[in-house]
């Protein structure tokens, strides 16, 4: 090897580095930063490759500082030097690995999914923000990660989903309500699998309720509401001419559908909130008997009605006036959801709609096919 050749000298200068004091180190870091900078727009691989001995051995000697620095500066770069990469990218303190896994692209996929399962949360985190995340980075990730990383992923418009991954947010939907809703939004997202969520969503079982015989009632105790008692098939096609009629002309508003609340004509209310938010009769029914009222604000919500009319409907679906708690949740969740976010359920009714319900009181029910 001849005396004067680049690689001797990168064993000397490595050498050099190793004997240096740290605030030294820091300032040579930085030199070799602004040189791979300044180079951004020329082919790198050569440069990178030398420098990455060197890189190496100044992380193990410089303050966490220098390495966050570091790392934010390496995240701008296409081509980087590897092994300093992956170091600084599995950094067990956040701060240096982050800016590496939300931006560089010279991670590899295969990078980003070892860093995934290695490491906690912020990291998963940030490898959620990129900007593309392919498919077996985002089988990592929602293998190891909890309902915030999952949700991180739906949300994020770059992120590309397996069938395995599918499979694995499905079986999450089914102990987390904000991945089914997530899920069923997002655009991408196939008809098979959102049929699977309406499937699985509606077909949950209430939970069991003790008999009156079994548990004692106080005697200041006030008797369970019982359920809306629920139209027939007949009730409802007996209802449709009219709502439809109604909406043809302009006058299934806010006025009309108040009036079949207080009213109690469920017939014509199921129909009316079917045709304005574009929901199936059964999903309609479901949120109207369901204990927890979000279902059924959000049906009110995408069917573009105001809040007095959905608090009269929330009001009068058991007879029974809203506590004052429930009362400002139900508003807390009107004023606060996007019309966008309420009309999943007209994603699920299409959905249902597609799985083939043969109910003819069920048919047609989207508002598009009624206008």
């Amino acid at each position: 090897m001849m005396a004067n050749s680049p690689a001797v000298r990168l064993v000397e200068l490595e050498d050099a580095v190793a004997a240096c004091p740290p605030e030294r180190c820091a300032r040579i870091l930085e030199g070799i930063v602004g040189l791979l900078a300044a180079s951004s727009d020329r082919p790198q691989d050569m440069l990178v490759n030398m420098v990455d001995g060197v890189l190496l051995c100044l992380t193990e000697r410089v303050a966490p500082s220098s390495l966050v620095r570091l790392s934010t500066a390496l995240a701008e770069l296409t081509a980087a030097p590897q092994k300093t990469l992956r170091r600084l990218a599995s950094h067990e303190d956040p701060d240096i690995a982050c800016p590496l896994l939300i931006k560089s692209q010279a991670l590899s996929t295969t990078d980003l999914a070892t860093i995934a399962t290695a490491r906690g949360e912020r990291q998963q985190i940030a490898i959620c923000a990129r900007d593309t995340i392919e498919p077996t980075v985002t089988e990592a990730l929602i293998k190891h990660g909890g309902s915030g990383i999952c949700l991180a992923l739906i949300r994020n418009p770059g992120t590309r989903f397996s069938e395995t991954a599918y499979a694995a947010l499905i079986a999450a939907a089914g102990r987390d309500d904000e991945i089914t809703k997530a899920l069923a939004l997002r655009p991408d997202t196939p008809d098979h699998v959102t049929r699977t969520l309406l499937s699985a969503s509606f077909g949950k079982k209430p939970p069991v309720k003790p008999n009156a015989s079994d548990v004692p009632l106080a005697q200041d105790a006030a008797p369970a509401p019982a359920a809306p008692r629920l139209p027939s098939p007949a009730d409802y096609a007996n209802a449709r001419p009219e709502i439809v009629a109604l909406n043809r002309v302009g006058k299934l508003n806010d006025s009309t559908v108040n009036r079949f609340a207080i009213r109690g004509e469920k017939a014509n209310l199921v129909t009316a909130l079917s045709v304005l938010s574009g929901a199936p009769i059964e999903i309609v029914e479901h949120v109207l008997v369901d204990d927890d009222c979000e279902g059924l604000v959000m049906a009110c919500r995408a069917s573009r009605l105001n809040w007095a009319t959905t608090l009269t409907i929330l009001s009068n679906r058991r007879g029974v006036r809203l506590s004052s708690g429930e009362r400002e949740r139900a508003r807390t969740i009107f004023e606060t959801l996007l019309l966008s976010t309420s009309q999943w359920t007209v994603r699920w009714g299409q959905m249902a709609a597609r799985a083939g319900t043969s109910d003819p009181g069920h048919r047609n029910a989207r508002g598009g096919d009624n206008r």
